[in-house]
């Protein structure tokens, strides 16, 4: 009889494997290798309180995504969050405060929750959170960045506070990255990425993979290149096309096969570096990890989403606590439904199944129409 699945059990083993493989990768900088095995030992810590939770019938989920800004200064090409309208030119109205952002913190570590994701817009417009980030040594805070506004403070922010690892999009070499993200951006991140090196400082990059430089960013020349500038990361991320215009660039079967193939080959041949894929390494985990399964969403307004692809809300962190908001009835509607567990064509099942995530809202809201 096969074994049942247990997301709990992955996505612990899961933050485990991050955290010892950068040990690894760190064992000849004596600074960043003292913080990495003195969070090996807050996540420890914070793996026993999920399972103590788990045993008491409450999951806790090692992961948050935070949006601490809506604004952002690039166009990039098919930007899913600018089509959905949570990324803007302007400044915010209404978004959580730094004082706000710090009270997310402290719960989620009181929690447990071992990694919180900084996202956007761009996250690095807002220093303010993320100087509160760098004081809570006890959470791994990626930080996912266009590199734009990295300057003199925030090198020496990250080099007081380890906690905050850059994580820097990048779309392959400079041709197709300033054809996506805009001219000149591609020798700013190199910029950005000798400059910590120099500096002995960990960081990754952010790879959004589609139909058009799936060969390149997989090949050996390009993960060479990051890996020598001091790359310890490369996330990649399945375009998902928000637009009909766009859908020629999400990756299709023969893509999303290639890509599967190439990351368990570089987890092979090239351990220098680690590998994550989404969703591919959700898909063979058992299905979508969004909605508090493995993580969830907190949007630049305070409201919890499944995650970024599905910004769908029933709750708000301004007048809710964390622990609360992880269990809102949409969040519970779909862990004990089937659409996380569906197949999909790729990118994202809630955004793909979209219809059947609004049919769950009108239910809890009462709604019949």
């Amino acid at each position: 009889m096969e074994k049942e699945f247990n997301i709990q059990e992955y996505m612990t083993q899961g933050v485990e494997r991050v955290v010892s493989d950068a040990i690894k990768a760190t064992l000849k900088n004596p600074k960043e290798s003292a913080f990495m095995l003195s969070f090996a030992k807050a996540s420890a810590s914070a793996s026993k309180k999920r399972k103590k939770a788990e045993k008491a019938g409450e999951h806790i989920p090692p992961f948050l995504i935070a949006s601490i800004t809506s604004k952002c200064n690039l166009h990039c090409a098919g930007c899913y969050s600018r089509c959905n309208h949570a990324t803007v030119d302007s400044e915010p109205v209404s978004q959580l405060t730094n004082e706000e952002w710090g009270r997310i913190f402290d719960e989620a570590d009181e929690l447990g929750i071992s990694f919180i994701l900084l996202a956007g817009g761009e996250p690095m417009l807002r220093r303010d959170v993320i100087e509160a980030a760098g004081r809570k040594k006890s959470i791994l805070f990626p930080i996912f960045t266009n590199g734009t506004f990295m300057d003199e403070r925030y090198f020496d922010l990250f080099e007081n506070s380890r906690n905050l690892v850059p994580i820097m999009s990048i779309e392959g070499k400079k041709e197709i990255t300033d054809a996506r993200r805009g001219e000149g951006i591609y020798d700013r991140l190199i910029k950005n990425m000798d400059e910590l090196h120099e500096r002995g400082l960990i960081f990754g990059a952010s790879v959004t993979v589609t139909t058009e430089n799936v060969r390149e960013v997989t090949s050996d020349e390009f993960l060479s290149e990051l890996s020598d500038r001091g790359c310890k990361a490369v996330i990649f991320v399945e375009f998902v096309p928000v637009t009909e215009e766009s859908s020629d660039l999400a990756p299709k079967e023969a893509e999303r096969e290639y890509l599967k193939a190439e990351i368990a080959r570089l987890r092979e041949e090239r351990p220098q570096m680690v590998y994550i894929s989404f969703p591919g390494d959700e898909k063979s985990s058992g299905g979508c990890v969004a909605a508090g399964r493995g993580f969830f969403h907190i949007n630049s307004h305070g409201g919890a989403e499944p995650c970024p692809f599905s910004p769908y809300s029933d709750v708000n962190i301004r007048n809710s606590s964390l622990r609360d908001a992880m269990h809102s009835p949409l969040f519970m509607a779909l862990q004990s439904g089937d659409i996380l567990l569906d197949d999909h064509e790729g990118g994202c099942v809630l955004y793909e199944k979209r219809e059947l995530v609004e049919q769950l809202m009108r239910k809890e809201n009462g709604q019949t129409a």
